[in-house]
C-alpha cells in the first residue's frame, strides 16, 4: 500500500521476487522523483494520482527494479551514478550522475561507496530531511540499524564495514531526522541521534 509517511514523500513495499523478498520504493512529490521503484500493488495509476513522475534515481546499479515500466508509461529518463553504467544493456537506457551532485531541487546524491563503487545516500528535501539508503545501511529484525550480512558484504566484510562507518559519519554533517532503505521499513523521527548512537557503538565492537 502506498503511504505518505511524510509530507511530501510517498513510500511502498512490494515484493521483489529477483530477490524473493519484500523491497522498498519512495517518490518525491514535490520534484517527482521516484526511487528505486518496483510497481506499487496499487498499479502504476496510482503512483500518477499523486503526482507526475519526471525521473527515476537508482541508489546503486542493483535496484533497476521496475524502472522500465515508469519510464515507458511516464517519459521520464532513470538516473545511476556514473560508476554503475556498466550494468546496463541498450534496453535499459541509463544516464549517469556524480557524487555532489544535485538531481533535482530536492534531491541530492551523496557519496556512500564501500559497499560497491556506486553506492549513493540520497539527501531528500523533505520535511526535516531524510537520507535513502541502498545496501550500505538498513535494519536488523528488532529495528535497529544494522549492516548488511557479511555474505552480501564481499571477499572483505571488515574493510567495506570500515569504510562504510568513515562514508556515514560524514553523513551526520547532513540535516536529517528520517532514514528510509531499500531493504527494510522506514525511521521517520529520531534519525540523526539513531545514526550517531549505531556508528559509536560500530566503532567500539570493532575495536
Amino acid at each position: 500500500m502506498i503511504n505518505e509517511i511524510l509530507p511530501g514523500l510517498a513510500h511502498w513495499s512490494a515484493f521483489h521476487e529477483g530477490i524473493g523478498r519484500t523491497v522498498y520504493s519512495g517518490f518525491v512529490l514535490e520534484s517527482g522523483t521516484l526511487i528505486d521503484p518496483l510497481e506499487p500493488a496499487e498499479g502504476l495509476d496510482a503512483v500518477a494520482a499523486l503526482a507526475a513522475p519526471q525521473r527515476v534515481v537508482l541508489s546503486n546499479r542493483h535496484h533497476y527494479r521496475h524502472s522500465a515500466r515508469f519510464t515507458e508509461r511516464f517519459d521520464c529518463p532513470v538516473l545511476c551514478h556514473e560508476a554503475g553504467l556498466h550494468a546496463f544493456g541498450k534496453g535499459q537506457p541509463v544516464q549517469g550522475f556524480a557524487f555532489g551532485e544535485s538531481l533535482a531541487d530536492d534531491v541530492w546524491a551523496l557519496e556512500l561507496g564501500s559497499i560497491c563503487a556506486e553506492e549513493t545516500a540520497l539527501w531528500l528535501g523533505v520535511d526535516a530531511g531524510v537520507l535513502w539508503f541502498a545496501d550500505g545501511l538498513t535494519r536488523a529484525e528488532d529495528g535497529s540499524l544494522a549492516f548488511m550480512p557479511d555474505e552480501l558484504l564481499g571477499a572483505d566484510p571488515e574493510t567495506v564495514r570500515a569504510g562504510l562507518r568513515r562514508k556515514l559519519r560524514s553523513l551526520l554533517d547532513e540535516d536529517f531526522d528520517a532514514l528510509l532503505f531499500a531493504h527494510a521499513e522506514p525511521v521517520t523521527s529520531g534519525a540523526h541521534e539513531l545514526l550517531s548512537e549505531f556508528l559509536s557503538l560500530s566503532q567500539l565492537l570493532s575495536s
